[in-house]
């Protein structure tokens, strides 16, 4: 028996860094997705293989396991545990998202592999999908915010604001509705970088200057209040715009580099708008390109760079 279920990654319309704060963000799924397949085996061991390798241990074991299988290797041991009679199951992981860049990937896979191997047992709802996916991140992010997953798990646009005063996974999350067709150009820096970093970095200009980022986390909350009506209006135009005045609130908090400008710059010619999306310091920037001018690409950015276009995934987790 095998079950199989897929996942979409994401990417941060507006609000990185400063939803950590306080503000909303708005996030959206992408149609670049993972697949996870799980299957019962009479091996005794949980199996689990990806393009970062294979890894083979025995059931419950207590193996330390690299990070990257840890979410694997939980949501296995979970589901055994209230099913006796199961000898072993093997997980596989086929992606379409690149690893590492802020796109969701480690999210996407917790979803679909949630999806997937519950698959085996029993049907779970939505909401509990995103639960337990939130908890199987949770064992290589301790302090995931469970935006990623709750996108991943729903698909469109979500807005999502951090609640402190509730557990992270019922943090306030909206549903956008919305028509949009957007042509959105996913582009990759190639540079490495560490989220946690980053948020060090702007806890310290925070802790440096108070007044002027308290000042910023208030003209992201307006921003965001345009952005929405905009999006009613469906104005791609004027949401290209708010992306560049987003990346400019970005900038001061100095999570961006001169890679990320010129990438920026350089797309300026076709682009209605672009930012940085996610950590920042690296990773990948987006912009709204029209479809006629996405040849154009290769020659602006170089060819250094990896790219792809990318639109609005609205199906969310689904069973294959």
């Amino acid at each position: 028996m095998k079950s199989t279920a897929s996942a979409p990654g994401k990417i941060i319309l507006f609000g990185e860094h400063f939803v950590v704060h306080g503000t909303r963000a708005i996030l959206a799924a992408i149609d670049k997705r993972v697949t996870v397949t799980s299957s019962f085996t009479d091996n005794n061991t949980i199996r689990v293989n990806s393009e970062l390798g294979t890894l083979e241990i025995p059931i419950s074991s207590s193996y330390e396991v690299k990070s990257e299988f840890k979410p694997f290797v939980y949501l296995a041991n979970k589901m055994i545990s209230s099913n006796q009679s199961v000898n072993g199951l093997e997980i596989t992981i086929d992606s379409d998202i690149p690893i590492g860049v802020g796109l969701g990937s480690s999210s996407a896979c917790c979803v679909a592999a949630t999806a997937s191997i519950s698959g085996l047992f029993k049907e779970l709802s939505s909401e509990e999908i995103l639960n337990l996916s939130i908890e199987a991140e949770k064992t290589i992010f301790p302090d995931t915010s469970g935006a990623d997953c709750t996108v991943c798990t729903y698909g469109g646009m979500i807005e999502y604001t951090k609640d402190e005063t509730v557990p992270v996974y019922h943090a306030s999350t909206k549903k956008i509705d919305n028509t949009f067709d957007l042509n959105l150009l996913i582009a990759n820096s190639m540079i490495p970088h560490s989220t946690k970093n980053s948020v060090e970095k702007v806890n310290k200009f925070k802790e440096n200057d108070e007044e002027r980022f308290s000042e910023l986390c208030d003209l992201e909350t307006k921003l965001i209040n345009e952005v929405i009506v905009v999006m009613k209006n469906n104005d791609t135009t004027a949401l290209g715009l708010k992306m560049s005045e987003n990346q400019k609130y970005l900038e001061e908090i100095q999570v961006s580099n001169n890679t990320l400008r010129d990438m920026i710059s350089s797309l300026n010619e076709i682009s209605l708008g672009s930012k940085i999306t996610g950590a920042g310091d690296g990773g990948c920037i987006i912009a709204l390109v029209n479809d006629e001018n996405m040849d154009k690409v290769s020659a602006l950015l170089g060819k250094d760079k990896e790219y792809f276009s990318a639109k609005i995934d609205t199906k969310g987790v689904v069973r294959v």
